[in-house]
């Protein structure tokens, strides 16, 4: 990851999620500040394999992911915030924002 270019809650990074989650797009959701104890961003798993369910959230329209896409919210997980390594992109505001309320509802918050 280049120093100067953090990753911020939006955006669309590369990130290696180990061997069972492979080198995949994946929505940064939190990026930690220097002073966290912990260094974990917080990662929704961008897939290919769309199947329409509750768990996800289409962004077939953006047009700069190298495949049509999902955002799968049922592998939201947390990775060492070196995993992320290359920024393909911003997810648009009013993707992110029906991102936003969708996890609400998933999660009943």
């Amino acid at each position: 990851m280049n120093i100067r270019q953090k990753p911020r809650a939006g955006e669309i990074w590369i990130a290696d999620l180990g061997t069972t989650g492979k080198i995949r797009p994946v929505l940064v959701l939190y990026y930690p500040k220097p002073d966290d104890s912990r260094m974990l961003a917080i990662v929704a798993p961008i897939t290919s394999q769309i199947r329409g369910g509750d768990g996800e959230y289409d962004i077939t329209h953006i047009k700069w992911l190298p495949k049509p896409s999902a955002i799968n919210f049922q592998g939201l997980g947390s990775i060492d915030r070196h995993s992320l390594s290359r920024k393909l992109g911003t997810l648009p505001k009013n993707d992110l924002n029906e991102v936003k309320s969708n996890l609400r509802n998933l999660l009943n918050l």
